[in-house]
């Protein structure tokens, strides 16, 4: 049975928070034209009008935050923009990472061609190593890491995994093809293990902090790897 879409986690009069499945595109844009589903925006709005005031790439699961009035969307986008919103995600990445790091590197906006300010800081949960091969190894390491941006660019997170050398497993554009093929073989899928897990911001001088389960595939995979289930933040 194919896991849903999406579920709710969070409504009231203001903002509806949604934990969304992998490989669903949030709203259509000119860099999705060419994609011809359902978004996860017109399956909100046949039951309420939304705004969305972030992002989340179609292949990232994890928490989204929509508003349900101008002046709510107003505010929250304007906490994203200055950065000021507070956003973790796990990953597993390709070797094994260092206890934590910080990544400053410009992104490249892939429409223009300008680069803009990029920062994300990371530790790391936990490694194993599997007595798989792996091109050109006789053994695969892996890490799970916790990622935390301060910025927000298109696939920023992505992109600073490659740039450690350190890519995520599943990524078709940014990671290692090897890496993927065994997931892939062992496995029987090709998702991306990138997973918005947490998000805290104020709105209306109320705090908000909300957490989201990860996919199905993560459940079952984790252990299978080696990882541990019950993952807690640093």
């Amino acid at each position: 049975m194919s896991e849903k879409p999406y579920t709710v986690i969070h409504e009231d009069d203001r903002i509806i928070v949604v934990n969304k499945s992998n490989n669903l595109l949030v709203h259509h844009s000119y860099y999705a034209r060419n994609i011809r589903e359902e978004s996860l925006v017109q399956q909100l709005k046949t039951a309420r009008d939304i705004f969305p005031v972030h992002r989340l790439d179609r292949k990232t699961s994890g928490i989204m935050v929509f508003a349900k009035d101008q002046l709510s969307a107003r505010d929250l986008q304007g906490q994203f923009e200055a950065h000021s919103v507070q956003k973790t995600y796990i990953a597993i990445v390709r070797g094994y990472t260092d206890e934590e790091g910080l990544i400053d590197s410009p992104v490249k906006n892939e429409d223009s061609g300008q680069y803009s300010e990029a920062l994300t800081s990371y530790k790391t949960i936990e490694r194993v190593e599997l007595n798989v091969p792996v091109s050109p190894y006789d053994s695969a390491r892996y890490s799970l890491i916790q990622f935390s941006p301060s910025t927000g660019r298109m696939h920023q997170l992505r992109k600073h995994a490659n740039k450690i050398a350190h890519p995520i497993i599943g990524d078709p554009k940014y990671g290692n093809r090897h890496h993927n093929h065994m997931f892939e073989d062992r496995f029987g899928h090709a998702m991306l293990y990138l997973h918005a897990r947490k998000i805290s911001f104020m709105l209306n001088g109320s705090k908000y902090m909300f957490q989201a389960a990860f996919p199905e595939f993560w459940e079952k995979n984790l252990p299978n790897l080696g990882f541990k289930t019950d993952i807690e933040l640093l």
